[in-house]
């Protein structure tokens, strides 16, 4: 009997660590998904250590020609100067590495708050149902049918001017714009967790887990949120691209993180009329943007593939 017991509880341990061991299979056979999360660590440790990494300071240091002492404007990029310099003669390249310090912090934290926010009322509303969940759904498509763009314009020219007391200019404009995306920004993953518990409420282990005098929240908690997890962790991935283009857009259209503090989106603002002339400037921060909302799209993608028990071999 003992050892029949030791040979399931062996079982078992070898069925959970090979679903996970599936999972990261397949997740590395999808090449550009890997790539992507290569790139991801590589820009993010880049930018969260870009005072060691930036040759000079983003705000306040200028180039000069270290013959005549001349401040350097609008130089090409150069060996020294990777990406050239800015109209002030700031260097560019330091610039945006900080600018990606601010981007991707906006974005987590926009979508992790957004996603607890979502996730809970998403459980509550699927689970319970009745008129709970008719009064949280008639207010999911109400903030859904509303402009977003507009609406991210006119707050963010209202909060403009307000700082947070004990937090650097650049922090207290990101937490900012981070509470006006969350507050537009939680609605998705609420329709997506309130359909996957819906379809898990009534299945035979919550109703076991009910008879056994598990609480509601506690049935929420530790097995509807649990069992909706893949589709939850795409989602999350997949938004974080989208929010950095979010911030980028407000910021260029100078609603966002105001100058002379960079971000990627108003460092495209600040150099738009050289974009003739001096078309490198505009092309790195664009080009940043681009790769790390690609990056972004195709861990997601893999993600996808990973969690989907559908294509479990």
């Amino acid at each position: 009997m003992a050892v029949a017991e030791l040979e399931s509880e062996s079982l078992l341990t070898v069925e959970e660590e090979s679903q996970w061991k599936i999972v990261w299979k397949r997740f590395r056979k999808h090449r550009l998904a890997v790539g992507g999360m290569v790139t991801i660590l590589i820009i993010a440790i880049a930018s969260f250590f870009a005072p060691w990494v930036a040759p000079f300071d983003p705000i306040n240091d200028v180039v000069r020609n270290p013959e005549t002492n001349q401040i350097l404007k609008n130089a090409p990029p150069s060996l020294t100067y990777l990406m050239g310099t800015d109209a002030i003669g700031r260097d560019v390249f330091s610039r945006l590495l900080y600018a990606g310090r601010i981007s991707l912090t906006v974005s987590f934290v926009v979508v992790i708050f957004s996603l607890i926010i979502g996730v809970i009322i998403g459980g509550i509303s699927g689970y319970y149902g009745g008129w709970l969940d008719d009064v949280i759904q008639r207010f999911v498509e109400f903030l859904i049918t509303l402009p977003l763009l507009p609406l991210l314009l006119a707050f963010s020219a209202l909060m403009r001017g307000v700082e947070i007391p004990g937090l650097p200019r650049e922090w207290s404009s990101a937490v900012i714009i981070s509470i006006i995306l969350i507050v537009f920004g939680w609605m998705g993953y609420t329709n997506l967790v309130r359909g996957m518990v819906l379809s898990l409420r009534n299945q035979e282990f919550a109703e076991a887990a009910k008879a056994l005098g598990m609480s509601d929240f506690g049935i929420i908690v530790k097995h509807m949120i649990p069992n909706s997890l893949a589709p939850i962790i795409v989602a999350a991935t997949l938004s974080l691209g989208g929010v950095i283009i979010l911030e980028s857009a407000l910021s260029f259209l100078g609603f966002g993180i105001q100058l002379p503090v960079p971000t990627w989106g108003n460092m495209l603002n600040e150099y738009q009329n050289d974009m003739w002339t001096q078309p490198a400037k505009v092309f790195f921060p664009g080009l940043a943007i681009f790769i790390t909302t690609l990056a972004f799209n195709y861990i997601g993608d893999g993600l996808r593939d990973a969690l989907d028990p559908r294509l479990k071999k």
